[in-house]
């Protein structure tokens, strides 16, 4: 109980990197769930249990990425997740990480934070921002800023390259800043 609730939401998000619906992806963490604890006994313990459980998942995400590729949406009967443009529930439960994982919250003076996002307009816009970013730009902010990850446990999973993975962070991160600066600053960001 303790691996679902410590990874189930960055499981999802990681599924969804994969798959066409929110619900494909609540699907294979559940199936990758039930793998984790039937094998647990074979774990070797040549890596975290945590890189482990995210290689399972990343491989079964793949295949069923494939499979619902390879069918037609009225024989599989696929469905997508229907939200109001610009909301995103995975990322509206999340809470900020330790550790400085909000710095892309911070503007350009070096204000922290808390002292420049106060109201839950900006946290919406930055939500959706991250929502809007590229597949694998969200994904590292993502795991990154919201889940609290480390550089080094992002670029195991999804195999990048440290170089590759503080570029995509780097981009997303700016991304995100130009929305804020853009909620907070319109008349300056308009005539830049």
């Amino acid at each position: 109980m303790i691996l679902v609730n410590r990874h189930q939401s960055s499981m999802i998000l990681v599924a969804e990197i994969y798959v066409s619906s929110r619900a494909t992806a609540e699907d294979v963490v559940q199936e990758t769930l039930l793998a984790v604890l039937e094998g647990v006994d074979r774990f070797e313990n040549r890596s975290t249990l945590k890189t482990w459980m995210f290689r399972i998942l990343t491989n079964r995400a793949k295949t069923a990425g494939i499979r619902e590729r390879r069918c037609q949406p009225d024989e599989c009967r696929v469905t997508r997740d229907v939200r109001p443009s610009g909301s995103s529930d995975r990322h509206a439960r999340r809470t900020h990480a330790a550790d400085g994982a909000d710095q892309w919250l911070v503007n350009s003076r070096g204000h922290p934070a808390d002292e420049m996002v106060v109201s839950a307009e900006a946290m919406r816009i930055a939500y959706a921002a991250i929502g809007q970013l590229p597949k694998m730009q969200r994904l590292v902010v993502s795991l990154r800023d919201g889940e609290g990850w480390s550089a080094h446990e992002v670029c195991r999973l999804l195999d990048l390259s440290e170089t590759n993975q503080r570029v995509l962070l780097h981009r997303g991160r700016a991304a995100v800043r130009d929305r804020l600066a853009n909620f907070y600053l319109p008349d300056l960001v308009g005539s830049r």
